[in-house]
């Protein structure tokens, strides 16, 4: 199992540039757990005491509302990692997770975390790359809430998740993993009944095609122009 967990790790940004043995010490503190479609893995507020890895599947990071509403902030597939900031700060979770869909995801506890922290130089490196690239993506997602109108949002969050998570498919760039019009309203901080317009006008247009649950990009140049 080693091997093949070595193999995930060096496919993962913060850990692709460290060495044979510090993957191998690191693999062998990880532990792999399933989850189904829809379970909570943390909760806002509660106690951060891992870091997660996700092998397989999608989890959506979402700020839980006053109102019973949700915002989904990010969402982590396959080599994406999550839970960090927690570990850092020793702050409670700043959002809550969820699965999207089944899930195979590598759990390293806060313990063994912060161990190899301060035993890798180069993980310390890459984790402030992270965490980078955390800061600019909650800047763009600012942005987009605050100045950008629905067809915007949408065109933005579904060209980012193409990017992330896009496979050709038929012509077009097919987002690979079911997204249901509540979940990409969540997205962008609009209703059900609006991200439906908005869709069905790029429908319209030739830009998307709604494969079941799933969204294929059929112009992504066009769409991006749809952004302001």
């Amino acid at each position: 199992m080693s091997a093949d967990v070595r193999e995930l790790l060096r496919k993962i940004s913060i850990f692709g540039d460290l060495d044979d043995r510090a993957l191998t010490g690191l693999a062998e503190h990880l532990r792999r757990r399933t989850f189904r479609k829809n379970t909570m893995i943390f909760h806002k507020e509660q106690a951060g005491d891992a870091l997660y890895l996700v092998e397989s599947g999608h989890v959506r990071i979402f700020l839980p509302t006053e109102s019973g509403e949700e915002l989904t902030v990010d969402v982590a597939g396959p080599g994406d990692v999550f839970g960090e900031l927690a570990l850092l700060d020793g702050r409670p979770r700043s959002a809550s997770a969820e699965t999207v869909e089944d899930a195979s995801i590598y759990v390293l506890s806060r313990e063994d975390f912060q161990r190899f922290l301060v035993a890798t130089s180069q993980f310390a490196a890459s984790l402030i790359a992270l965490l980078s690239t955390r800061i600019r993506q909650i800047t763009e997602y600012a942005e987009s809430l605050a100045f950008l109108d629905i067809h915007g949002r949408v065109a933005r969050t579904l060209l980012q998740m193409a990017e992330r998570y896009g496979m050709r498919s038929n012509g077009g760039i097919e987002i690979d993993f079911d997204m249901t019009q509540a979940e990409l309203a969540s997205m962008v901080g609009a209703t059900r009944e609006r991200v439906n317009r908005a869709l069905a006008s790029f429908r319209t247009q030739g830009l998307v095609e709604l494969r079941g649950k799933k969204i294929v990009l059929l112009d992504a140049t066009r769409l991006k122009q749809r952004i302001y």
